[in-house]
């Protein structure tokens, strides 16, 4: 099976959100995307805080007896993503099905990239994000976008508030995520040809 040319616009075509960050990386494509595949936001100590934050009420709620899924059990990460695969050294993309906006995101599990993009359920956004690395002027660009597609008119209203308080601190995120990578790319020693 042959992968599409964007995996982002293969399994989110339409959107109403979206946002996107970009960094120049001193480096070849595939460590950069590499290191963006092995970077965990919550290795970094801001960002932990920042999620702890959105999480808190959700916390406080379980406190008082209220159930919770997803945030009382393990912080929100990565993990809660459904890879939608790697095209190369190109770009990689993830998944995530839920109701952003309530306090425990009301995440619905995919199984994988093929749920995801069978998932068609009223009130309930789908959102993808990827990374690219494309070559720029003997350097990467590494890019990353976030889309969000809100499948009715309900789900839009509840989800624009959220997006409109939400998107400063995920932009931060993915700002620190990208210089993170860098850093990381650059300052480590290049792997020896064999």
């Amino acid at each position: 099976m042959s992968l599409p040319a964007s995996l982002l616009s293969h399994y989110l075509p339409d959107h109403q959100f979206a946002e996107r960050h970009h960094i120049r990386v001193a480096s070849t494509a595939a460590r950069v995307l590499d290191a963006a595949v092995a970077f965990d936001p919550a290795d970094d100590p801001l960002v932990r805080r920042i999620m702890a934050a959105r999480e808190l009420p959700a916390r406080i709620a379980g406190v008082f007896g209220v159930e919770m899924t997803t945030v009382d059990q393990r912080p929100f990460g990565m993990a809660d993503f459904v890879p939608l695969g790697r095209n190369g050294d190109r770009e990689v993309a993830y998944g995530l099905v839920g109701r952003f906006w309530r306090m425990n995101f009301d995440l619905v599990p995919m199984a994988d990239a093929a749920a995801f993009a069978a998932f068609d359920q009223p009130g309930v956004p789908k959102l993808a994000l990827n990374f690219t690395a494309t070559p720029e002027n003997g350097a990467i660009l590494l890019a990353t976008e976030t889309r969000v597609f809100c499948p009715d008119a309900p789900s839009r209203r509840r989800f624009a508030p959220y997006w409109m308080v939400i998107r400063p601190f995920s932009g931060f995120i993915r700002r620190r995520l990208l210089a993170a990578v860098k850093r990381a790319v650059e300052e480590a020693p290049a792997p020896r040809s064999r």
